[in-house]
């Protein structure tokens, strides 16, 4: 079924493609991981940051979902992962303690390779649309 009711708002996911389901689900991913780093960093502000970075990912998903405004979740993403992209480079390699790409690891490694996804999706999707 395409669309079901849930407390009110209704899913709108007739119109949504591959490429908007690839989207969701790297954006999916991206927010688990967030999430679950945030839990174990908490209640440290890292913590809380990548906890609010999670639920910024599962919000955006929510919104596409339920067809608002998809022309600007999706405009409003691409600086949203790039920021998360360039933070994480940031802080782990440039001003930080790791070697680039020798300690990316297992966790940060999936994540951003979502993340390129997602930003390769939101692009592609932002373009189609204009």
């Amino acid at each position: 079924m395409a669309t079901a009711e849930t407390q009110g708002l209704s899913l709108r996911t007739a119109s949504l493609g591959g490429l908007e389901w690839t989207g969701i689900v790297a954006a999916l991913v991206s927010a688990v991981i967030h999430i679950r780093l945030g839990v174990g960093f908490a209640p440290s502000p890292l913590g809380i940051s990548f906890i609010l970075a999670g639920l910024g990912f599962l919000g955006a998903v929510a919104l596409v979902l339920v067809d608002y405004r998809r022309q600007a979740v999706y405009a409003a993403g691409i600086p949203f992962t790039l920021v998360q992209i360039v933070a994480w480079y940031y802080l782990n390699f440039a001003a930080g303690p790791k070697s680039f790409p020798g300690d990316i690891g297992t966790l940060g490694g999936i994540d951003k390779v979502a993340q390129v996804v997602l930003l390769a999706v939101l692009v592609v999707l932002l373009r189609q649309q204009s």
